[in-house]
């Protein structure tokens, strides 16, 4: 019997579309090939975790949540916070993808259960290589098994 693989499916929550275009270029940049799916805030990002209907009813489950920190309607931290107290959502890695270099802004979010906080850098060459070196830790070779702050942009 033949099986086919399921792409790698991540769901980033960024609310602006700029930052979400230059994630998926970045991507793209780097030979990155996953299911990218994007929501805006954390409230749609709980609706699709869920598979809220109309819209999320077949959304598939991720493998990996990139998340925005500072967004309208409910911000990254909440979303955070919110996803690692539900049973059914708390396995999933989320990975912290912020232009905020304030370490306290890393430490809560490690201590609520982020896998991994890092910085958007301005530069989009230095995105492109925050990116490429998120997907070798994330996707190229899986999850690592502590947490981490990348340092470099902290």
């Amino acid at each position: 019997m033949n099986t086919i693989a399921r792409p790698f499916v991540i769901l980033l929550v960024e609310d602006e579309k700029t930052d979400a275009y230059l994630v998926k270029w970045a991507m793209g940049e780097n030979r990155i090939s996953v299911d990218l799916r994007q929501v805006f805030n954390g409230h749609e990002a709980l609706a699709f975790l869920r598979q809220f209907a109309p819209h999320f009813m077949d959304a598939p489950r991720p493998d990996l949540i990139l998340l925005d920190l500072n967004m309208p309607h409910m911000g990254g931290l909440e979303c955070l916070a919110a996803i690692k107290q539900e049973p059914s959502l708390c396995d999933i890695p989320v990975v912290m993808l912020s232009t905020s270099h304030a370490k306290g802004d890393a430490a809560a979010s490690l201590a609520l259960g982020a896998a991994d906080y890092f910085t958007k850098p301005m530069d989009i060459h230095q995105l492109a290589e925050t990116i490429r070196v998120l997907g070798e830790r994330w996707i190229t070779h899986g999850a690592v098994t502590t947490p981490h702050i990348d340092e470099k942009n902290t």
